[in-house]
Order: C-alpha cells, then sequence, then structure tokens
C-alpha cells in the first residue's frame, strides 16, 4: 500500500470520527473546519468532500424551503430582517417550537444573542402559555446581565405580545421589536436555530416521554449547539468559542 494510499485511509479514519462526534450531522464543510482548526491537520475542503462520498458519509439532508407569503408589516420592527450585531446583547430573538412525545406535546422557548448564535435563555414545558416566554427570557438576563438599551425581537404570537413579557423586557431595560404578521423571515435567526434542532434532534427518532425529551433538547442546547457545533456564520466556531476570541481580542485591542 503506498504512502498516498495510507493518507487516505488515514483522513477517512478521522472524518468518520468527526462526523459520529457531531451526531451525524456535519457536512464536509464543518468536518474540515474541525480538522484543521481543532486537530491541526492540513487537508483542503475538496479532498474531504471526495473522501466522505467515497466513504458514504453524508450530513443530515436540510429542510426543505417552501416560499413564505409576504406578511403584513406592523409597527415595532426594529431590526428589519438585519440580524448582524458587533456586540453581545445588542439583539436578541426568541420563539417557541412544539414536538410530540407519546405523552403529548412538549414546548420550548429559547433566546438566541444574534451576535454569536448562543442561546442565552430556554424554557420547557407542557403548556405554551406566557409564563414559558417569561422564563426564557428570565434566564437570557440572568446569564448577560445586558446594558439597557438592547432589542428583543419576536413574532406576533399572544405569548410574546402579553403584558407581563413586554414587562419582563421593559424591566430589564430592553427594547420589544416584532416582525411582520405571519411572515418567517423576519425572524429568521430563530427559524433557522429550530431547523436545525428539528434536524438534528427531534425528528432522528420517536420520544416516548416529556422527560426524555426535555433532557435531550437540554443537552443539545448546552453541549451541542453552544460548545460544540460549528456554525459558518461565525467561522466555523461554536458560539462560545467565538465570543472567547472575540472578548479577547477586543481585551487584546484595550
Amino acid at each position: 500500500m503506498t504512502q498516498s494510499e495510507l493518507r487516505r485511509q488515514w483522513l477517512t479514519g478521522l472524518i468518520r470520527e468527526v462526523h459520529v462526534a457531531s451526531r451525524g450531522t456535519y457536512g464536509y464543510r464543518r468536518v474540515h473546519a474541525e480538522l484543521t482548526m481543532a486537530m491541526g491537520v492540513s487537508v483542503s475542503g475538496r479532498t474531504v468532500f471526495k473522501l466522505m462520498r467515497l466513504a458514504g458519509i453524508y450530513a443530515l439532508p436540510g429542510p426543505i424551503r417552501t416560499k413564505r407569503l409576504r406578511g403584513v408589516v406592523t409597527v415595532g420592527d426594529l431590526v428589519n430582517r438585519k440580524f448582524a450585531r458587533a456586540r453581545p446583547n445588542e439583539l436578541w430573538v426568541t420563539d417557541i417550537t412544539q414536538h410530540r412525545t407519546r405523552e403529548g406535546w412538549l414546548y420550548c422557548a429559547a433566546v438566541l444573542d444574534a451576535y454569536s448564535r448562543r442561546i442565552i435563555g430556554w424554557s420547557i414545558d407542557s403548556k405554551q402559555d406566557s409564563a414559558l416566554v417569561v422564563n426564557a427570557l428570565d434566564m437570557a438576563v440572568r446569564n448577560r446581565r445586558p446594558e439597557p438599551g438592547g432589542i428583543v425581537h419576536a413574532d406576533h404570537g399572544t405569548q410574546f405580545t402579553s403584558w407581563v413579557f413586554g414587562e419582563k423586557i421593559r424591566s430589564a431595560g430592553l427594547l420589544p421589536s416584532f416582525g411582520s404578521v405571519g411572515d418567517g423571515l423576519d425572524n429568521a435567526m430563530m427559524e433557522s436555530f429550530w431547523s436545525s434542532m428539528q434536524i438534528e434532534l427531534l425528528n432522528r427518532k420517536r420520544w416516548n416521554t416529556r422527560v426524555e425529551l426535555a433532557n435531550a433538547i437540554f443537552e443539545y442546547i448546552e453541549i451541542f449547539h453552544n460548545r460544540q457545533r460549528r456554525h459558518s456564520a461565525l467561522g466555523y466556531r461554536t458560539p462560545i468559542k467565538y465570543e472567547t476570541l472575540r472578548e479577547n481580542n477586543i481585551l487584546a485591542a484595550g
């Protein structure tokens, strides 16, 4: 066996390890980032793509994209689909998702910092009420202790337009923002997170109990998404790694 063939076998083994560690979710770009950035392996993205295809290693399929109807623009949209932010706590986006177990539905509200894609607050319950979203926001406020003036962006669900949720925003010195009615693109960053969680966790098995699913969601958010999953928009870094590097750069510059 030639040196070239040995190297291909070795690389394929590493690729398989990275893919398994990603819970079978990574495509060749994230696998390449893990190999080069975390493991110090010198290899091109093209080579990773070829070896994955030859070994039958694939990412989970992405969601089917459907055309959305344009919603009716309402007052109070402080984001206007511009989600990029240069600093933490300038823009938080929030939403609710649901998934069925054999016991019934389970609901999860989450708050995401647009700066780093990090989930900074979350709440899980069998009921979809205002307490669900208030608890997620309260966790975010306690975790981040934001300066006044940041934006909390949501849709027009009754949980988010409730007085108690608005009061929670105002008491933290933050500003409420709502997108257009019926247009998911106005909260696209949060929709993207839910889509990833749906593909990478929720739809991969049938869930017996709410407790089982709640534990899996907790692990997905706190362990996988925030600490392990590489995000293309962050230069294939994890949200926590991205925040740490940016903080160190800012401190070094100061």
